[in-house]
């Protein structure tokens, strides 16, 4: 972590993250593809230790950090991510048609935050060519498929839930778990299915109608009052082929931010992450593991950078813990190092295992 943070990610942060993202991902391929590329990235990245085990809808998660959403777009990095010590990774989000991108930036750094601005509007080449894909690429941790919308605005109503539905239809099978983003901030006609409890409703009826073999969560965005939250936990639980949530999504108001001048970056659009969404994200998982009795998968999201941030998640009642933002400022090791912490942590509290510490601050 000291080689990232004094001497690579200075050289890194010299360039514009959207050509920085490209060229990591390309080279991770490349290692990815190759065993001694994966053997060298788990020499330097990986750690296990059986207390950070869980098992989650059948399937063994070996330590409870994945990557998030939004980061390995196109299935890229499904072998590379379990060298370097995720115990899950999700991919996407992935449409039913492709989409180039908005208009760039896609992304931009606030460092004095530890936040990004990200608009990269569901970047992705679409369904057809990631299952494809997915099929010919093995994989050694549980795999999360992100799905969403078409970034189209002609695309709208029960058109917007045709869309869903094909993508889901022809990833299921590619997946372990199937992550419905109902809470993408960056879309073009700006509608969100997280926002309308009576059109995710019809979402769900249509899922209904098929058979559906793989646990499916729902991610949120922090920004939606309590009404709606609950609107939504009380449809989860309506229908039992909901399984959990990821929370949270990227947060479309910028006033959590504190070092950066507003002013500054008026002129570029997308939502925020990192540090200016952990105290939101926080409060939404313990207001729906508190609403819902502690019986929905949750995955916690948003201004994790370390094991101490990870670890209030689960304690509010994560089950797993998603990292994005904290890999771009803190560097791969980064990890490694959350898992080793959370090790520490259990001992301070005199847990046996990591399961242990689910809502434990809620009980």
């Amino acid at each position: 972590m000291k080689f990232y943070k004094k001497i690579l990610k200075p050289i890194l942060f010299k360039f514009h993250p959207d050509y920085v993202h490209i060229v990591i991902v390309k080279l991770g391929k490349i290692l990815g593809h190759w065993a001694l590329g994966r053997m060298i990235l788990r020499k330097f990245f990986f750690y296990e230790n059986k207390r950070l085990t869980q098992n989650i809808f059948g399937y063994e998660f070996k330590n409870p950090i994945g990557i998030g959403g939004g980061f390995d777009k196109n299935a890229d990095l499904i072998k590379t991510l379990p060298a370097c010590g995720f115990g899950f990774v999700e991919i996407g989000s992935v449409t039913a048609r492709a989409y180039k991108g908005n208009k760039r930036p896609w992304s931009v750094r606030l460092p004095e935050d530890q936040s990004l601005i990200v608009n990269y509007g569901l970047k992705n080449i679409g369904a057809d060519k990631i299952a494809q894909k997915i099929r010919n690429n093995g994989r050694s941790v549980p795999l999360i498929i992100n799905i969403a919308k078409t970034n189209d605005i002609t695309i709208k109503g029960n058109y917007s839930i045709a869309d869903y539905v094909y993508s889901f239809q022809k990833l299921q099978e590619k997946a372990d778990i199937i992550n419905l983003n109902i809470s993408c901030p960056n879309t073009g006609d700006g509608v969100l299915f997280c926002e309308s409890p009576e059109l995710l409703d019809k979402l769900f009826l249509a899922l209904s109608k098929i058979e559906i073999s793989k646990p499916i969560l729902l991610k949120l965005k922090p920004d939606i009052d309590d009404n709606t939250l609950y609107k939504i936990c009380d449809l989860a639980e309506k229908y039992l082929f909901i399984k959990g949530f990821i929370i949270s999504n990227l947060t479309v108001h910028r006033e959590n931010l504190i070092h950066t001048s507003l002013g500054s970056i008026e002129k570029f659009r997308g939502g925020i992450s990192g540090t200016p969404v952990k105290d939101l994200s926080n409060d939404m998982i313990s207001k729906v593991y508190k609403y819902t009795n502690g019986k929905f998968i949750i995955i916690g999201l948003g201004g994790v950078f370390n094991a101490k941030d990870a670890y209030e998640k689960i304690s509010l009642g994560a089950n797993l813990v998603e990292i994005v933002t904290g890999l771009i400022y803190e560097g791969p090791s980064v990890v490694k190092s959350i898992n080793k912490g959370l090790i520490e942590l259990l001992e301070v509290d005199g847990f046996t295992n990591i399961a242990d510490a689910i809502g434990c601050k809620n009980k």
